[in-house]
């Protein structure tokens, strides 16, 4: 996730009188703290690609059964969403990072034993704790940054905050796979039964709870500098609003339009990003192990990641909508090469797909939201849980991929996803 994905709550903390010029927070250097959470909850979405292949070895797992991966983490985003805003409304933005940023903690340190069990439940219920922390951290990070500045250059900034989410998304993969990928040993969990497997899994799984530990040890770290910040964000006060406040808005053909992109950009860019290992393992692709080729992950959230910075300066200069339909034609076309080609052509094709991706979210979100004004905090709630995409589609990805038996018929299901996207373009490509 993305994703990967980042956006508020439905209930999302809104300033009723801001400080800044232009209606910002007036906070000087505080959006160098949100770019520091951009940045991990990125990574952290980002290693489910890398975990997602581990697992899939270790339990011998179809692809349907490996994608609740992915179904657990994003899952989070409809149930913690709503519940979360509301806490970072009541104790506020900094403190609010803190909690989530523990909960993200605890998420970690719950791989310890389910590493120790070898049991795939455990894995999933660790996974979602941690993404219940990561999208705490959500709802604080993206309307803070949107209003931590001029907001006629929201659009801008928030793209800008996103390539630390891709930096995120980038480097955390890169590492895992040395990390995670690279103990994978030359006999296979299905080669084994009894006693056997149970400690092959166990020995395998170290891996996996000493990297998620010291990820929590860098979260810890992060958690204590944003808590001696905690007073740094003067002037702070919320609205009050339902739990179901913004579903109206659903009524407007704009809004609820750009809430189902979100839906479906989420969920191809998690379903292209968590089979990218094994669909370049194949032998019409590239034939090499996963231990060997799972670095390659990094290039495809890179992409995105070069394609924010280039995309925050475009975007002051063309239509969003325009460039968006441009990006998403561009992904279809780059899928249909790698489905129908084969060796290195079909590898970085599909991973070219990363930077299409760059400016999709961001662009999906403004675009969707424009000219909310008040209804701008109940709107990104909507959006938030749009992003449950990541939930759905990959695990139908999965169901595809496992009937047909074949990765690349299955990526004509993102194909349809960026079909929607593009005509979302169009159809936004004028001002509200």
């Amino acid at each position: 996730m993305a994703l990967a994905p980042e956006v508020a709550s439905s209930t999302a903390p809104h300033p009723i009188e801001p400080e800044g010029g232009a209606g910002g927070i007036n906070a000087p250097g505080l959006q160098y703290f949100v770019f520091g959470l951009f940045f991990i909850f990125g990574g952290i979405t980002s290693l489910n690609d890398v975990l997602i292949p581990k697992l899939r070895e270790l339990f011998t797992l179809n692809y349907t059964q490996a994608m609740l991966v992915q179904f657990c983490f994003f899952f989070a985003y409809l149930v913690i969403g709503i519940p979360g805003a509301r806490l970072v409304k009541r104790i506020g933005y900094m403190r609010g990072a803190v909690a989530g940023l523990c909960t993200m903690i605890a998420g970690c340190l719950l791989f310890i034993p389910a590493s120790q069990t070898a049991t795939y439940p455990l894995f999933l219920g660790a996974l979602f704790v941690l993404a219940s922390g990561v999208v705490i951290v959500q709802v604080v990070a993206n309307p803070l940054i949107s209003l931590l500045g001029d907001q006629r250059t929201a659009h801008s900034r928030l793209t800008f905050a996103q390539a630390f989410n891709s930096l995120g998304t980038t480097v955390f993969p890169i590492v895992g796979s040395i990390v995670i990928l690279g103990s994978l040993a030359a006999v296979s969990a299905d080669q084994l039964s009894g006693a056997d497997l149970s400690a092959y899994r166990q020995a395998e799984s170290e891996a996996i709870w000493q990297g998620y530990l010291g990820i929590a040890v860098l979260i810890g770290l992060v958690a204590i500098a944003v808590w001696l910040f905690r007073n740094r964000l003067q002037g702070e006060r919320h609205e009050a609003s339902s739990g179901l406040a913004g579903l109206d808005l659903l009524k407007r053909s704009r809004f609820g339009f750009g809430a189902l992109c979100i839906f479906l950009y989420v969920g191809a860019e998690v379903s292209i990003g968590s089979i990218v290992i094994n669909y370049l393992a194949q032998e019409r692709v590239l034939g090499q192990p996963e231990s060997v080729i799972g670095w390659m992950i990094g290039l495809y959230w890179g992409g995105a990641m070069v394609g924010r910075f280039i995309g925050s300066a475009f975007l002051r200069m063309f239509s969003p909508g325009k460039i968006l339909a441009f990006n998403a034609t561009g992904a279809i076309l780059l899928i249909l090469v790698s489905a129908l080609s084969s060796g290195e052509l079909a590898a970085y094709s599909l991973l070219a797909v990363g930077l299409m991706n760059s400016i999709m979210f961001p662009t999906i979100f403004s675009l969707a939201c424009e000219k909310l004004g008040a209804r701008a905090a109940d709107g990104s709630g909507i959006i938030n849980v749009a992003i449950f995409g990541g939930a759905v589609v990959p695990l139908l990805f999965g169901v595809l991929a496992d009937t047909t038996g074949n990765l690349a018929v299955a990526l004509m299901l993102p194909v349809l996803c960026y079909a929607i996207i593009g005509g979302f373009g169009i159809f936004a490509r004028r001002a509200a």
